[in-house]
Protein backbone atom coordinates (compact mmCIF):
# COMPACT_ATOMS: atom_id res chain seq x y z
CA UNK A 1 0.00 0.00 0.00
CA UNK A 2 1.63 3.49 -0.77
CA UNK A 3 0.12 6.85 0.02
CA UNK A 4 -0.57 9.72 -2.59
CA UNK A 5 0.25 12.96 -1.15
CA UNK A 6 -2.04 15.66 -2.32
CA UNK A 7 -0.70 17.79 -5.23
CA UNK A 8 0.71 21.27 -4.63
CA UNK A 9 0.08 24.26 -6.35
CA UNK A 10 2.97 23.39 -9.17
CA UNK A 11 1.79 20.07 -10.06
CA UNK A 12 -2.18 21.30 -10.14
CA UNK A 13 -0.81 24.22 -12.28
CA UNK A 14 1.37 21.76 -14.71
CA UNK A 15 -1.35 19.69 -15.32
CA UNK A 16 -4.11 22.09 -16.41
CA UNK A 17 -1.49 22.93 -18.00
CA UNK A 18 -1.59 19.56 -20.32
CA UNK A 19 -4.85 19.60 -19.94
CA UNK A 20 -4.87 22.91 -21.87
CA UNK A 21 -2.35 22.36 -24.37
CA UNK A 22 -3.81 18.74 -25.19
CA UNK A 23 -7.35 20.15 -25.62
CA UNK A 24 -5.99 22.88 -28.30
CA UNK A 25 -4.02 20.28 -30.01
CA UNK A 26 -7.34 17.81 -30.12
CA UNK A 27 -8.94 20.66 -31.02
CA UNK A 28 -6.82 21.87 -34.07
CA UNK A 29 -6.07 25.09 -32.29
CA UNK A 30 -3.11 27.19 -34.70
CA UNK A 31 0.14 28.79 -33.20
CA UNK A 32 -0.23 27.78 -29.66
CA UNK A 33 2.32 29.83 -27.69
CA UNK A 34 2.94 29.03 -23.95
CA UNK A 35 4.28 31.65 -21.65
CA UNK A 36 5.55 31.25 -17.93
CA UNK A 37 3.79 33.93 -16.27
CA UNK A 38 5.26 32.70 -13.01
CA UNK A 39 6.74 35.57 -11.06
CA UNK A 40 6.00 37.94 -13.39
CA UNK A 41 1.80 38.14 -12.64
CA UNK A 42 -0.21 37.36 -9.87
CA UNK A 43 -2.85 36.31 -12.62
CA UNK A 44 -1.75 32.36 -12.87
CA UNK A 45 1.50 30.45 -13.65
CA UNK A 46 0.68 29.96 -17.47
CA UNK A 47 -0.65 32.11 -20.29
CA UNK A 48 -1.28 30.45 -23.55
CA UNK A 49 -2.19 32.12 -26.51
CA UNK A 50 -3.83 30.32 -29.51
CA UNK A 51 -5.60 31.05 -33.08
CA UNK A 52 -9.02 29.79 -34.39
CA UNK A 53 -9.54 29.81 -37.90
CA UNK A 54 -12.79 31.60 -37.66
CA UNK A 55 -15.49 32.58 -34.82
CA UNK A 56 -17.05 29.17 -35.28
CA UNK A 57 -13.44 27.56 -34.79
CA UNK A 58 -12.83 29.56 -31.90
CA UNK A 59 -15.91 28.72 -30.36
CA UNK A 60 -15.56 25.05 -30.72
CA UNK A 61 -12.14 24.98 -29.52
CA UNK A 62 -13.06 26.55 -26.59
CA UNK A 63 -16.39 24.76 -25.36
CA UNK A 64 -13.99 21.62 -25.95
CA UNK A 65 -11.26 22.97 -23.53
CA UNK A 66 -13.95 23.83 -21.10
CA UNK A 67 -15.16 20.80 -21.31
CA UNK A 68 -11.75 18.80 -20.63
CA UNK A 69 -11.14 21.33 -17.57
CA UNK A 70 -14.10 20.51 -16.24
CA UNK A 71 -14.13 17.01 -16.63
CA UNK A 72 -10.70 16.73 -15.21
CA UNK A 73 -12.33 17.86 -11.92
CA UNK A 74 -10.87 21.84 -12.51
CA UNK A 75 -15.02 23.09 -12.56
CA UNK A 76 -16.05 25.79 -14.89
CA UNK A 77 -13.35 28.45 -15.66
CA UNK A 78 -14.41 31.88 -15.77
CA UNK A 79 -15.01 32.71 -19.62
CA UNK A 80 -15.18 35.90 -21.68
CA UNK A 81 -16.58 36.69 -25.55
CA UNK A 82 -17.01 33.29 -26.34
CA UNK A 83 -20.56 34.50 -27.80
CA UNK A 84 -18.69 36.29 -30.00
CA UNK A 85 -15.82 34.13 -31.16
CA UNK A 86 -13.62 36.88 -31.95
CA UNK A 87 -11.19 36.87 -28.93
CA UNK A 88 -12.32 33.92 -25.78
CA UNK A 89 -10.47 34.38 -22.61
CA UNK A 90 -10.52 31.35 -20.40
CA UNK A 91 -9.39 32.00 -16.92
CA UNK A 92 -8.85 28.53 -15.47
CA UNK A 93 -6.93 30.03 -12.16
CA UNK A 94 -3.01 28.69 -12.76
CA UNK A 95 -3.72 29.05 -16.79
CA UNK A 96 -5.08 31.76 -18.30
CA UNK A 97 -6.27 31.47 -22.39
CA UNK A 98 -6.33 33.69 -24.99
CA UNK A 99 -7.63 32.31 -28.29
CA UNK A 100 -8.42 34.68 -31.07
CA UNK A 101 -9.20 34.68 -34.41
CA UNK A 102 -6.00 35.91 -36.88
CA UNK A 103 -6.43 39.25 -37.42
CA UNK A 104 -7.38 40.01 -33.80
CA UNK A 105 -4.68 38.45 -32.56
CA UNK A 106 -2.04 40.11 -34.90
CA UNK A 107 -3.34 43.67 -33.70
CA UNK A 108 -3.31 42.78 -29.86
CA UNK A 109 0.20 40.93 -30.05
CA UNK A 110 0.10 39.70 -26.29
CA UNK A 111 2.86 37.38 -26.45
CA UNK A 112 4.96 39.89 -27.48
CA UNK A 113 3.88 41.99 -24.50
CA UNK A 114 4.45 38.89 -22.19
CA UNK A 115 7.81 37.71 -23.71
CA UNK A 116 9.38 41.17 -23.38
CA UNK A 117 12.40 40.67 -20.84
CA UNK A 118 12.25 42.35 -17.50
CA UNK A 119 14.10 45.32 -18.28
CA UNK A 120 14.13 46.04 -13.96
CA UNK A 121 16.94 42.81 -14.06
CA UNK A 122 19.26 44.63 -16.07
CA UNK A 123 18.92 48.15 -14.23
CA UNK A 124 22.48 49.91 -12.89
CA UNK A 125 21.81 50.65 -8.97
Amino acid sequence: MFSTAPESGTEIADRALRIVLDSLDEAKAEDVVSIDISGKSALGDHMIVATGRSNRHVMAVCNQLLGALKEQGFGSARVEGLDHGEWVLIDAGDVIVHVFQPEIRDFYNLEKMWMIPDLADDTVH
